[in-house]
């Protein structure tokens, strides 16, 4: 008989002693989630209503992962907040409340006073685990937290962009007007963040001295590489570093000539910035955001494209044109592949491509 002192929702009270079940992994599972109801009625007084949606999100859970609790991993609430984001599209505020129901259900479950850990080992000799981590749940996610409309941009779009700022400094020139000096500086920042994959902190914070040479790659001089030391970080740590080596030898041509022939016309040679304005002070992330958003209009673009859908536009074509997953993931400094897949989308011709390829050697392998 169990203790009378048995809190609300424990496995003593939950499941009788000693009696066999039929289907012993469906029994124990309903048994905890029973358990688990119980516990927020009685002892949190939580409504109906809230405790019944927890209990469909767990059951989503076993779904996914094919999986009882006393089996789930982490490496299945990474796959699961994948899919909540990359397949269903589902809001951040909504990813997050899903993994906090499953985190509070793992609590449950391997809090000693409830017996469910315990009484796991004793029918599968295994036990529940927590499975929701700082690494696998939103955190780590966070990247992604903007407006779901948000894209890359096609190579087309981004070729369309780029003249366009190029024609800008050109139409200064010819008309005579001040500010090509700036258009100049901001044509090149565009094609810097796509072309190193970066953030609008990131790239707002370069200095001229975070270039340097790679000895794989002389034929880029000193633009070889890039040291990004302003990295995005987490509440409460500090920036992550990360080294992202130079790809497009277009754009190291670029940001080579603004270095030699139009950054020293700013008449600051003594600022450590890449990108500084007329007034000698550093270009903000705002004003990046100003320019590009400019830049958009006159194009006739919707305004849910933003610098960041330049970072996407880098991921996506490199993916395009076969790198390595791994590789990208490094460049763009995500600590987690799922959230370098989160900004992939690759276009329809690339799939239509890689299809023909796989039919090709599908049907015809001796061709």
């Amino acid at each position: 008989m169990a203790d009378a002192r048995e809190p609300e929702g424990s496995a003593r009270l939950q499941l009788v002693a000693g009696v066999s079940l039929l289907h012993p992994e469906d029994a124990v599972f309903d048994a905890m989630l029973d358990g688990w109801y119980r516990q927020q009625r009685g002892g949190r007084r939580l409504e109906h209503k809230t405790v019944v949606g927890r209990q469909a999100r767990v059951r989503d859970f076993v779904i996914f992962s094919g999986e009882y609790p006393w089996n789930w991993n982490a490496g299945h609430m990474d796959d699961w907040s994948s899919h909540l984001i990359a397949e269903l599209r589902r809001q951040p505020s909504t990813v997050r409340s899903y993994q906090s129901t499953i985190r509070l259900f793992c609590d449950f479950l391997i809090n000693p006073h409830y017996r469910w850990a315990e009484e796991c080992e004793l029918r599968f000799g295994t036990h529940p685990v927590q499975v929701c981590h700082e690494w696998n749940t939103l955190a780590h996610l966070v990247d992604y937290e903007g407006d779901e409309r948000r894209r890359p941009l096609s190579r087309q779009e981004l070729q369309t962009f780029f003249d366009y700022c190029d024609d800008r400094v050109e139409e200064i020139v010819r008309k005579g007007r001040k500010g090509a000096l700036q258009a100049y500086r901001d044509a090149t920042l565009f094609k810097v963040v796509y072309a190193w994959g970066l953030r609008r902190t990131e790239t707002s914070r370069l200095d001229t001295g975070d270039f340097h040479r790679n000895p794989q790659a002389p034929e880029f001089g000193r633009f070889g590489g890039l040291q990004v030391r302003y990295g995005k970080r987490t509440r409460g740590s500090a920036y992550r570093r990360r080294e992202v080596l130079s790809v497009m030898d277009w754009a190291v041509e670029a940001v080579a000539d603004y270095v030699a022939n139009v950054r020293p016309r700013f008449g600051l040679p003594d600022h450590p910035a890449l990108w500084v304005t007329e007034r000698g002070n550093r270009l903000r992330p705002r004003e990046i955001d100003d320019r590009f958003a400019a830049y958009r209009k006159e194009l006739g673009w919707g305004d849910e494209l933003v610098p960041h859908c330049l970072r996407h536009s880098y991921v996506t074509h490199l993916i395009e044109d076969g790198a390595d997953e791994t590789f990208v993931q490094q460049q763009v400094g995500h600590r987690f592949k799922s959230t370098t897949t989160i900004y992939t989308s690759v276009s329809g011709d690339f799939m239509n491509t890689m299809m023909r390829m796989h039919l090709d050697r599908t049907l015809n392998p001796m061709g």
